[in-house]
């Protein structure tokens, strides 16, 4: 059973290897703004207190940002399990939208959000091409060999 908590000072090493690993480092480039991801709030899925998934997350006004979402196991759950738990916090803070940027290239995570109800809200053409000014390190060529260039933004009226 895959459990779901907030992410502690004794998780933070398996955190930021993750997304050192799957992002590239902790800072993460969405909408032309970065974010230090090893500083953001948090839930991290365990699986009999193994590290099997974790989502961040930022608040700014009446809106919840998804900045980076991971599950290592799919189609068990820890994805959706981790938004709704980050679902929960953002109506605890009175958001109204919750919303969160893929690229392109990565149409598993695309199929992924709009089953789970996401509603795509706008493709920012070319976006990576200012997100490398920030974030040399985005490779050009993505998942099944597509070349990044977009940024796909998604979200869930509260």
């Amino acid at each position: 059973m895959v459990k779901i908590v907030e992410i502690t000072p004794e998780h933070k090493k398996a955190v930021n290897d993750l997304i050192k690993r799957e992002w590239g480092g902790p800072m993460s480039v969405s909408r032309g703004r970065i974010w230090d991801t090893s500083v953001l709030p948090g839930f991290v899925a365990l699986d009999e207190d193994r590290f099997c998934g974790v989502v961040t997350y930022r608040i700014e006004g009446d809106e919840c940002e998804i900045v980076t979402l991971n599950s290592l196991q799919e189609r068990r759950g820890i994805g959706t399990a981790l938004i709704n738990a980050v679902i929960d916090v953002a109506k605890a803070n009175s958001c109204r939208r919750l919303w969160l940027i893929t690229t392109n290239d990565n149409t598993r995570a695309i199929r992924f959000y709009q089953r789970f109800g996401f509603s795509l809200r706008a493709v920012h053409i070319n976006a990576m091409d200012e997100a490398r000014k920030l974030k040399p390190s985005i490779p050009l060529v993505g998942n099944d060999d597509i070349p990044i260039q977009h940024e796909f933004e998604f979200e869930i009226m509260l």
